[in-house]
């Protein structure tokens, strides 16, 4: 019998790291965020995780983003 893998990246992040880099659409929904312009404002200013280029498109490792959302999870903890 084989587990069936929720198609929401939330639960793939939260379960486990999924097989394949992040788009910022996959961020907007993991993060309920407006737009995927605050994806790129994030990067603009330095305070989103860190992404990659790959030619013209913009890819995010799971394992970046779930240590840069522990980083903000202890910084909140600490204040």
């Amino acid at each position: 019998m084989a587990i069936e893998e929720p198609a929401d990246p939330r639960a793939l992040l939260r379960g486990g790291l999924p097989d394949r880099y992040l788009t910022p659409e996959d961020l907007v929904t993991m993060f309920s965020l407006p737009s995927v312009e605050t994806v790129y404002q994030w990067r603009r200013k330095r305070i989103g995780p860190n992404g990659f280029r790959v030619g013209k498109h913009l890819r995010y490792d799971p394992a970046a983003v779930k240590a840069w959302v522990a980083e903000r999870t202890a910084l909140s903890d600490t204040a």
